[in-house]
């Protein structure tokens, strides 16, 4: 009997036993996943082979990025199936290409910005690239800004100081770049996602999430978050409405979640989800 989760139009069935490691590889905390345009998913985690490339079955293609990259954290694939990944224990944003060919470094390897100075980088935590290209990324760990790159790499601004008011952060995460060029900032630790204009003047937010980490939005504009404190997965509409959530309990148990952190789907409506905590898995789950 297959295990089944979500509601409405939003249902699911984990696919068990996907993404099976030769013996001799195992995963450590698998902090980014993403998917290209060929439906490649690549898993980014604290251990050997750091990117870890699966076929849509879950059959591993390719593992690399050793010696390139130190702590994964974040993980995003652009429009053109540029690679991206956020070196959070470099203080760097690596751009690969699907083939593992490193094409840009945003930042100094191995530099770090003065802690909470708010200047780029100290440990950040999210990146996403706007439709012109630009890079944008969530400074999170020890520092409470965004950064703000035109696609060479080349800074143009940050914004943002610790706090709880409006453009203010606890912990900014995940990001993600609306079509119409809308900034979406996760700001964890204050339970929300901000939303700004494409150079940085604040608009809304979204209240009332559980310690979100990472968000994708799907090309119908529906957008899906990992909940890490509540141990879910919530979908939510355009205007901010939830559709189903599950989870909500710390566990390894299948389909259930210990620490979701990634999160991503593919051209099927399919929906990977990584873990770390003691997860250190991916997760299928095909949409029905």
């Amino acid at each position: 009997m297959t295990l089944q989760f979500g509601d409405g139009e939003y249902r699911y069935e984990l696919v068990e036993g996907w993404g099976r490691l030769p013996d001799d590889w195992s995963f450590m905390q698998v902090a980014g996943i993403a998917v290209d345009s060929q439906d490649r998913v690549y898993a980014f985690h604290r251990g050997m082979h750091p990117c870890i490339v699966f076929d849509r079955e879950g059959n591993v293609l390719s593992g690399w990025g050793d010696g390139q990259l130190a702590e994964a954290h974040g993980l995003y694939i652009d429009r053109d199936d540029n690679v991206f990944f956020v070196d959070r224990g470099a203080h760097t944003i690596e751009k690969f290409s699907t083939e593992g060919e490193k094409l840009l470094t945003v930042g100094e390897r191995w530099q770090c910005a003065p802690k909470f100075s708010n200047l780029p980088f100290n440990r950040p935590q999210g990146v996403a690239t706007a439709p012109n290209g630009d890079i944008y990324v969530a400074d999170g760990k020890c520092n409470n800004a965004i950064h703000w790159y035109n696609p060479q790499g080349e800074h143009i601004k940050s914004w943002g100081k610790e706090g709880t008011g409006p453009g203010e952060f606890n912990e900014p995460h995940g990001m993600w770049i609306k079509e119409d060029g809308t900034v979406m900032a996760v700001d964890r630790g204050n339970d929300r996602i901000q939303f700004f204009s494409p150079d940085g003047e604040y608009l809304y937010s979204w209240d009332g999430l559980s310690h979100p980490d990472h968000i994708y939005i799907g090309p119908d504009g529906t957008i899906y978050i990992t909940e890490i404190d509540s141990h879910s997965v919530s979908i939510w509409n355009d205007a901010g409405e939830l559709q189903t959530r599950w989870g909500g309990e710390r566990t390894d148990k299948p389909g259930l979640f210990c620490g979701p952190h990634g999160i991503w789907a593919d051209s099927h409506g399919d929906l990977y989800v990584s873990e770390v905590l003691t997860g250190r898995r991916v997760q299928k789950f095909r949409r029905l």
